[in-house]
């Protein structure tokens, strides 16, 4: 045990000591935060009032097409297509929408767009949504259904009420947030495999060229080296993971700081088509409330323990077959490339499987990935945001946690022997076949 920490002091201590440690765990979450306010500040200085002029011959707006905002506004004008296009031109307006005199709500007619200049995806849309809105609203106030229905018609709730196995009403917002909750933690997840694996693998690699693993291997057992390995770079990857978590998140509080005006200003500026009527069903629905139910149905603290337990699982597991390539490996990178292969297809399996675990956690695929060593640290996050029992099982997890537990110690025990061979083989391109025979060779 003294020998393993031994190991783990000196792989900690020799990558926070650099100042790439600092540069990368304090420098990425600052450019990223740098990226975002960037975003934020041309998405909003960028966003001018599209002005469109409406010649209503058929009278059938009233003129009034919604209600006016900063983004979009309409303004009604008494003026024949001739002048119409004569003003645009003079950029008096942004583009102009003719209603024919002989257009009814039938809806055989159509009605005449032209705009100054190519128009983006977001306006198009923005413009058609106030447009067949209000064209909706007509053509219901026609068939004698009141204004008073029609706001009761917008603010309908659902109805049906949905409940899990155990009793508890599940609404939209909840299942939403579960499946955004899951795929994120396995997409997490799913890039920390590859960067601190790689990790591993290159710090064995440089190892190997410097002959420093020759003195060391001398003198302790290949499990004990290979653990006090992993433990020493899975720790500084938890602390680095750490500090970006704390670092992004605390942020973003800087954020109406820096930004006074321009956050008022962010609260009626979608980012996407999907987004903006997500917002305006927020503000006219009133699902505040709907939405804090459904953070508090979600059992955060669940999540969070098992999203630090399959992260340290799966990087303990994958982190020892990736060092075992690397001690395998010489200085050619593309040896290391041929050999990765057969590692990578599980943790792309498990995403693949991840995609249908979010939207179905209880279907067969999603159960077997969930256990499987190789799949579980991926796909189990995207069923536990689902809940106990109802998106996992007791009995499945605990499977799962006790298979992740022998799976990473079996690979770390293998991949200790094949690293013992390995770190020692010069100037031959090895297989997977050979390394399997260092493997289950005997001492």
């Amino acid at each position: 045990m003294n020998k393993i920490l031994l190991v783990a002091r000196r792989e900690f201590l020799s990558r926070v000591q650099k100042k790439t440690f600092l540069l990368t765990t304090i420098g990425l979450p600052l450019i990223i935060f740098a990226f975002y306010a960037a975003m934020i500040y041309f998405q909003v200085k960028s966003t001018d009032n599209y002005k469109v002029a409406v010649a209503d011959y058929s009278n059938i707006f009233n003129g009034k097409i919604g209600s006016n905002n900063d983004e979009l506004s309409f303004e009604f004008l008494k003026a024949d297509t001739s002048l119409l296009k004569t003003k645009l031109e003079a950029k008096e307006f942004d583009a102009f929408l003719v209603v024919p005199a002989t257009f009814s709500l039938d809806g055989k007619d159509s009605l005449f767009f032209r705009s100054a200049k190519a128009m983006g995806l977001m306006t198009r849309e923005k413009i058609q949504t106030r447009v067949n809105k209000a064209l909706e609203e007509k053509r219901l106030l026609s068939l004698n259904v009141s204004k008073a229905q029609l706001d009761s018609l917008d603010n309908q709730k659902e109805l049906i009420k949905f409940s899990s196995a155990s009793g508890k009403e599940e609404n939209n917002t909840k299942v939403g947030i579960s499946y955004a909750v899951g795929m994120i933690s396995g997409f997490l997840i799913y890039i920390i495999l590859f960067i601190y694996g790689t990790m591993v693998m290159r710090g064995v690699m440089e190892e190997k060229v410097s002959r420093i693993a020759e003195v060391i291997i001398s003198s302790v057992k290949p499990f004990q080296l290979m653990m006090g390995k992993i433990t020493g770079i899975g720790a500084v990857g938890l602390i680095q993971f750490l500090i970006w978590i704390v670092l992004v998140f605390g942020l973003q509080f800087l954020l109406p700081f820096i930004f006074p005006g321009l956050m008022d200003q962010m609260h009626g500026q979608p980012i996407q088509p999907a987004g903006m009527q997500a917002a305006q069903a927020v503000k006219n629905s009133g699902m505040m409330g709907e939405l804090a139910s459904g953070l508090s149905q979600v059992n955060f603290p669940l999540i969070t323990g098992c999203f630090i337990f399959y992260f340290l699982g799966g990087y303990f597991l994958y982190s020892s077959l990736f060092a075992a390539v690397g001690s395998a490996v010489n200085e050619d990178p593309q040896d290391a490339q041929s050999l990765l292969f057969p590692i990578m297809m599980p943790i792309i399996f498990a995403m693949v499987i991840m995609t249908k675990a979010v939207n179905d956690p209880n279907s067969s695929l999603a159960i077997f990935g969930s256990i499987f060593p190789f799949t579980s640290p991926i796909v189990m996050m995207a069923r536990i945001a689902h809940g106990i029992p109802d998106g996992v099982t007791y009995f499945q997890l605990i499977s799962s946690m006790v298979l992740l537990v022998l799976g990473f110690l079996a690979t770390t025990w293998l991949a200790g022997k094949v690293y013992r061979v390995g770190i020692l083989m010069y100037g031959k391109k090895p297989t997977w076949k050979e390394m399997i025979k260092w493997a289950f060779r005997k001492s």
